[in-house]
């Protein structure tokens, strides 16, 4: 592990521990870990190519990701438009989880993976869908592990396993 200094001001220093206690950190080396996660992330999703040197596999990185959106099942043009697209894009979504909010409304979470310009292109369709609310999208970037293994059960077909970045 490595350590560094940072230096901030007594103004901004206090905004950070107030968002520290808030946000349930520990300390503030947990907080700018998570932080830094961020931006690292956002990065690697935002500008994939810059990274093509370091992994072949950043050129089109994978990401998992959660779209969440608020919509009216009584009005079945709506679920009807939801569930098409979900179909047409059944290798992204992994599964969806559908919850009652009240008698007209239901709280909609889908799991996606996948390529993470087709994962947020279908997000964004999905959450601008006429009728759809309050959607929101959270993607995490994915890297492939460096060597391809097999496991003992099953096929033994070599393979990668996709592990968030840390």
């Amino acid at each position: 592990m490595q350590r560094f200094t940072i230096s901030l001001d007594d103004a901004l220093a206090r905004q950070f521990d107030e968002l520290i206690a808030a946000k349930g950190y520990e300390n503030r080396s947990e907080a700018v870990r998570d932080l830094i996660r961020s931006r690292l992330g956002d990065a690697n999703l935002a500008a994939p190519q810059a990274h093509a040197a370091s992994t072949p596999a950043a050129v089109h990185p994978w990401c998992v990701a959660t779209v969440s959106y608020v919509y009216d099942h009584h009005d079945q043009t709506v679920a009807r438009r939801v569930l098409d697209l979900q179909h047409e894009h059944h290798d992204l979504v992994v599964s969806s989880l559908h919850t009652h909010l009240d008698h007209h409304d239901c709280l909609e979470t889908a799991v996606l993976r996948g390529p993470a310009t087709s994962v947020q292109a279908f997000a964004e369709r999905l959450v601008a869908l006429r009728g759809v609310r309050h959607g929101a999208v959270h993607r995490v970037p994915l890297a492939a592990e460096e060597h391809a293994h097999t496991h003992a059960h099953g096929t033994h077909e070599q393979h990668r396993h996709l592990k968030p970045l840390s």
